[in-house]
């Protein structure tokens, strides 16, 4: 009976799952987990592998209820007692909303990680098996216990509530830009750079509300879009705002009148990083968002803004209880 860890690896698609196809001649999901497990070399020297084709998708498919029934089945994999941890191939255009996503909802000590690939196998260069080792390493570290889900590509392991995709094409394109990597791997073992202190919030919700709009602020931008979405049934929006939380004063009447309705409207920043506030007064400013009522968002950004949102919502109505997953422990 072997003693080594066992692993267990959810295939869902993306590109580590792609070849070229020469009648498409462009990349499209072609292989099985067993496929991608059988091109990573001395895997089985570091655990047990048990692999799950869960879906055959590239990243832009993934939806919010496909991410709720990933949630549940990972979570029914945890629960197995013979598991330490699972890992989920994905594709890297939404990775980090599906990273995310798990992090706010699975409850679980055990290391969930998420990994993918920038080329194909049809490419040189492949990522995706040195990717997957990284990974399973990551998974059977007692190091990644109590971390939250974590995102493995590069040799470098992240906290998935901080990477975000940053190039659309580097190997290193995930990247932390508040913390830096939480670690590394080096000859098969994680190396941790940094402490952390878990305080994640679970959002205990099997809902989701599907109706949340993004919006980006841009020189000009008026409010035309942010009515038509408060008019026909959006339960929330996110803004990705200017600079520390500022919007056109075009666009104010726009969030005026969403808040009129009792939508939540949520201020991100469309910088990199840095969290917004309202240390501004003019109109339009972060000072008159807040005077609306508006819920600032720190340093998320708008895509994983709205995962949250969308979880919230699920979970209630009470605005002053979104408003707390949003802000406790950042403004208050």
């Amino acid at each position: 009976m072997s003693n080594k860890k066992k692993v267990a690896i959810v295939f869902t698609g993306g590109t580590i799952s792609m070849t070229v196809d020469d009648k498409v001649g462009a990349a499209i999901p072609t292989l099985s987990g067993e496929q991608i497990l059988s091109m990573v070399t001395n895997i089985d020297k570091v655990a047990d592998i048990e692999v799950m084709n869960f879906a055959e998708i590239p990243g832009p498919h993934m939806t919010p209820f496909r991410m709720m029934e990933l949630k549940k089945y990972v979570e029914n994999l945890l629960a197995r007692e013979d598991i330490t941890g699972v890992i989920i191939t994905h594709g890297t255009d939404s990775l980090e909303e599906t990273a995310y996503f798990l992090d706010l909802t699975i409850d679980n000590i055990k290391p969930v990680i998420v990994t993918g690939a920038m080329r194909s196998s049809s490419e040189l260069g492949y990522d995706g098996s040195s990717n997957l080792s990284a990974a399973v390493c990551t998974a059977v570290s007692k190091d990644a216990m109590g971390k939250g889900v974590l995102v493995v590509l590069n040799n470098e392991v992240l906290l998935a509530s901080e990477a975000t995709k940053t190039n659309t094409l580097a190997l290193n394109t995930f990247k932390s830009l508040t913390g830096g990597p939480l670690g590394y791997i080096d000859c098969n073992e994680l190396v941790l750079l940094r402490d952390i202190v878990n305080n994640r919030r679970i959002l205990k919700t099997e809902k989701i509300e599907p109706k949340v709009a993004i919006f980006k602020a841009c020189a000009g931008e008026n409010s035309d879009f942010i009515k038509y979405a408060a008019d026909t049934g959006y339960k929330g929006i996110v803004i990705e705002a200017m600079g520390r939380g500022n919007i056109p004063p075009e666009m104010l009447s726009g969030v005026e009148y969403a808040r009129a309705k009792d939508i939540p409207v949520v201020i991100v920043s469309r910088c990199h990083s840095g969290r917004v506030f309202d240390s501004y007064g003019y109109h339009g400013s972060g000072r008159d968002l807040r005077n609306l009522g508006c819920i600032f968002g720190g340093d998320l950004p708008g895509q994983k803004a709205r995962i949250k949102l969308m979880l919230a919502l699920g979970m209630t109505d009470d605005y002053d209880t979104i408003t707390d997953l949003f802000e406790k422990g950042i403004y208050c």
